[in-house]
């Protein structure tokens, strides 16, 4: 029996039952969980070692191949979020002496290049916005690095980055085609295999609507013998994709424990995958666009700016549009939070103060929430005016 006196109190929040609001979640990330998802998330545990649980690895594994429209034996989960993938698949291509060119159109290529720095990567930036063939062309002659990386799904500016011959171009020049598809996949096409992507990395709380926590990756054959030809180990045991790919059963060999994967969070992106092969990649593509378009013209129809003028440049799963002149963001993302239970977002890294962000993710995009978040917008336009500046 302990005789010492206890000096630090129960804390009194934790003595309360747990109360979490109902809330459409219109911003970037997360998307709401449906309640397939929310029941798969609830199953019983099980040892991440047990056969059932490999089972289910193995169906996550099929079900990224075919979001990611490939056959990359090296495809699996990381036990993180998107940005966890990231910095696996940074840590695990390069190593001391290579170099990273990132094209930086808003804050993902931002965090990438950082990553690579940390690492002692040299990095050159290209300018914001969508990225022109003939940037990549002089950057991969100039600077002959063995990794380029770009955002497909840039979610602070709301650009979509065309990849047509990105691969084959990279490829010429020696070069490994990294491609985050966090907020893309699922809502616009990509296919992996087709356009000559080396590692290509996205995340589960966006269109596959499982909470945050694992995080799909795949590598090619080239970005595989990459990585078997380092000459020294990456810095990061946790993320060392030599483990993770055994782990996985990607290498052929029998399965090692690496660590305690977080096993309720892969049923959940389980049934994500399942929910989009039953829907089919097409269907998910065309209701994106089908329900931007409709958020577009309506946000239009309010007098409202959108601040990816090309249409063919937009991303189907976060619009962004031009914080209108003489409104605070802030009061209209706090008015469609505490009048309408909808949360939309300000802006991210390079936009902040300049955009607003509404996200039409996986089961959330649908022409009822167009119809809910344009009335709660009109709503908020009505009641947080200011003065003119």
């Amino acid at each position: 029996m302990a005789t010492r006196l206890l000096r630090v109190p129960k804390p009194q929040g934790l003595l309360r039952p747990l109360a979490v609001p109902e809330r459409l979640l219109l911003g970037p990330g997360p998307s709401n969980v449906p309640p397939r998802i929310l029941a798969a998330g609830s199953q019983q545990l099980l040892g991440h070692m047990h056969p059932e649980v490999l089972q289910v690895m193995d169906e996550i594994k099929a079900g990224i191949q075919y979001a990611f429209q490939t056959q990359n034996r090296l495809t699996l989960a990381i036990s993180g979020t998107g940005h966890c993938a990231m910095e696996a698949a940074l840590l695990n291509l390069l190593e001391h002496g290579d170099t990273a060119l990132v094209a930086v159109n808003g804050i993902w290529g931002q965090r990438a290049a950082d990553i690579a720095r940390s690492v002692g990567q040299r990095v050159q930036a290209s300018p914001g916005g969508s990225h022109l063939p003939l940037c990549f062309t002089q950057g991969l002659e100039k600077h002959k690095p063995s990794v380029l990386f770009i955002t497909h799904g840039e979610s602070s500016t709301g650009v979509l980055q065309p990849l047509e011959g990105l691969g084959e171009l990279c490829h010429r020049h020696g070069c490994l085609l990294l491609v985050d598809a966090v907020a893309s996949l699922g809502g616009a096409p990509i296919f992996m295999d087709q356009q000559e992507i080396d590692v290509l990395y996205s995340g589960s709380q966006k269109v596959l609507n499982a909470p945050p926590g694992s995080a799909p990756i795949s590598f090619s054959e080239r970005a595989r013998e990459k990585m078997l030809r380092r000459k020294t180990k990456p810095t990061s045991f946790y993320l060392d994709m030599g483990w993770l790919a055994n782990y996985w059963g990607c290498d052929g060999e029998p399965r090692r424990y690496h660590h305690t994967a977080p096993i309720n969070s892969f049923f959940s992106l389980r049934e994500g995958l399942a929910m989009l092969a039953e829907l089919g990649l097409e269907s998910s593509w065309e209701r994106h666009w089908a329900n931007c378009a409709h958020l577009c013209q309506g946000l239009r129809n309010l007098g409202l700016e959108l601040f990816v003028k090309e249409e063919k440049a937009r991303l189907p799963t976060i619009t962004t549009l031009r914080v209108p002149e003489g409104y605070d963001w802030k009061e209209i993302t706090a008015f469609l939070m505490d009048k309408h239970a909808i949360e939309i977002a300000g802006g991210l890294g390079p936009s902040v103060g300049k955009v607003l962000r509404i996200g039409l993710m996986g089961c959330n995009s649908t022409s009822d929430n167009v119809d809910r978040v344009l009335r709660a917008l009109q709503d908020a336009l009505g009641h947080c005016r200011r003065s003119r500046l």
